[in-house]
């Protein structure tokens, strides 16, 4: 498969985090190829990306900045010459403070099966982000959070809902953008690859809360996958109020939940509120033994760093949970695909 990195820009939106008149994005599109061509695969991240990520990686027990994070290549080669097309479009959204390529594992995988997938980078609310001629954008929202919430342990839910609507109404904003953008931004070899008449969506945490609001928002984006994001304006899934437009509203679109151990529509309210709303079809899955971070590209890194590193099993415990690390992978690769399949293509299983 191939791969290409967009530097996207909004003239007619100001950046709403930064004093900037216009919103200036990175993307990154894959798709299939008609030959990989010679050498590795695309690096997973850029140094100043790696730098910024090392930063901000909460993994608990992970030494983070003793870890090459720019090391890791993907399975997509930069440039390669694109098969014919058009493809499917799926959009991917990271969780908040990561970045767009934090989860090829599945990005990947659905380009091989025949898929265009846009990886999108939320300026300033990623770890960093880096643009061409090695300039990097350090994420604002540590510093938000921290105006937000001066004092973590008694949180004001207000503040934080508050500073979490802006988070998924910029995460939204920059979806519609680069949906505007497209297809004039991708060089001309690769314009007949995405077919934006089939447009999905997927992301994790965060991302997955976007990629539902978004199909809310606009009628482009035919279904939606979120991965573990609760669908209000939360710090915890348990937690009531604060629902999202499209947790009041509900979708009349295809839509899949897939949650961690335990996370299903009886415990997360939030989906409750958007599950009963909701017109269209509907799916939900929670992956025994799972935790949060196995919706990731952690999954296959985690337990590769713990052996390099010589960490305990229980680190790799403590951040992925039980859940068998080649079926958690070989499951999600499927659902995605299925689902994706049966929306966007008609076929059926």
């Amino acid at each position: 498969m191939g791969t290409v990195a967009l530097r996207l820009v909004d003239t007619v939106r100001p950046d709403p985090w930064v004093p900037q008149p216009c919103r200036e994005l990175m993307a990154s599109l894959r798709y299939p190829a008609l030959a990989a061509g010679p050498g590795p695969g695309a690096p997973q991240m850029l140094p100043g990306e790696a730098a910024g990520f090392a930063e901000l990686a909460g993994y608990t027990g992970v030494p983070a900045a003793e870890v090459d994070w720019a090391a890791t290549r993907t399975h997509a080669h930069a440039g390669a010459p694109p098969a014919a097309g058009p493809f499917p479009l799926v959009l991917y959204s990271p969780g908040a403070g990561d970045p767009r390529s934090l989860n090829s594992t599945l990005c990947d995988d659905l380009a091989s099966r025949g898929y265009a997938v846009l990886t999108v980078d939320h300026t300033y609310d990623a770890a960093a982000v880096e643009f061409p001629g090695d300039r990097v954008e350090r994420s604002v929202l540590p510093a938000e959070f921290a105006e937000a919430v001066p004092d973590p342990e008694h949180p004001d839910p207000v503040k934080v809902a508050a500073l979490l609507r802006k988070v998924v109404q910029v995460r939204v904003a920059d979806v519609r953008s680069v949906l505007d953008l497209l297809p004039h931004a991708l060089p001309r070899a690769l314009r007949g690859v995405p077919d934006f008449g089939r447009v999905g969506m997927f992301g994790h945490s965060a991302g997955g809360f976007t990629a539902l609001q978004a199909m809310y928002d606009d009628g482009r984006i035919a279904a939606g996958a979120n991965f573990d994001g609760v669908t209000a304006y939360v710090q915890d899934d348990p937690d009531r109020g604060f629902l999202s437009p499209v947790a009041e509203g509900g979708l009349d679109r295809p839509f899949l939940l897939v949650g961690k151990d335990g996370n299903t529509r009886r415990t997360v309210p939030s989906w409750d509120a958007l599950w009963r709303h909701s017109r269209g079809p509907r799916q939900e899955v929670s992956l025994a033994g799972a935790e949060h971070a196995t919706f990731t590209d952690a999954e296959t890194l985690l337990p590769q760093i713990a052996r390099r590193l010589h960490l305990g099993a229980e680190v790799v415990t403590a951040n992925l949970g039980t859940v068998d690390r080649r079926s958690a992978v070989r499951d999600q690769r499927a659902l995605l695909a299925a689902f994706f399949d049966r929306r966007l293509r008609g076929l059926t299983p």
